[in-house]
């Protein structure tokens, strides 16, 4: 069994739906989802604002492969494009694979440019470890420690700040 945490988050469209159509497109493997946060754009300002979550998956049978091909299928059913001149501009949806453990609760660790595990920037955001404290609260990033210490240390600590909470708008797990 492997699982593994999942960040989305959607700035352009309906963003809450591109939300919710991540969180239905995985299914029975969704084993929690976090509130959702809005959140100033990261590493390019000149966007719109996101809406951010993260999401728990388990399934017996996924690698951590399978979890990045979920995360694209999502994000293509989305009508996600890429433009190469903006790696941080708007999109429909994102599907980050932050995390991955395998069934005997090891973290999977990769250098594959195209999966690196955990995710290579994950410590640095806080649009990913604060909705993660909602689901784990004393969770552990592989590598770089508990997830309040690192989201409490700088600079994190003055990002969280720019978090927005919006308890009025719930993603829901089936499970």
């Amino acid at each position: 069994m492997t699982r593994a945490v999942l960040s989305i988050g959607s700035n352009l469209g309906d963003r809450l739906a591109h939300l919710r159509s991540a969180v239905a497109a995985l299914g029975d493997a969704v084993r929690v989802v976090s509130g959702v946060y809005e959140t100033p754009p990261w590493g390019d300002a000149e966007q719109p604002a996101y809406l951010n979550a993260v999401v728990l998956v388990v399934d017996p049978a996924a690698t951590a492969r399978d979890w990045l091909t979920r995360a694209r299928a999502a994000e293509a059913a989305a009508g996600r494009t890429r433009d190469p001149e903006r790696r941080f501009g708007p999109r429909t949806l994102d599907v980050d694979v932050v995390a991955v453990w395998d069934d005997a609760g090891q973290p999977v660790l990769s250098d594959d440019p195209e999966l690196t595990l955990p995710h290579p920037r994950a410590h640095l955001r806080a649009f990913v470890l604060r909705p993660w404290i909602d689901i784990e609260p004393h969770g552990r990033l592989p590598g770089h420690g508990w997830l309040t210490d690192l989201l409490n240390a700088e600079p994190l600590a003055f990002d969280a700040l720019e978090l927005s909470p919006r308890p009025d708008l719930a993603l829901e797990s089936d499970t």
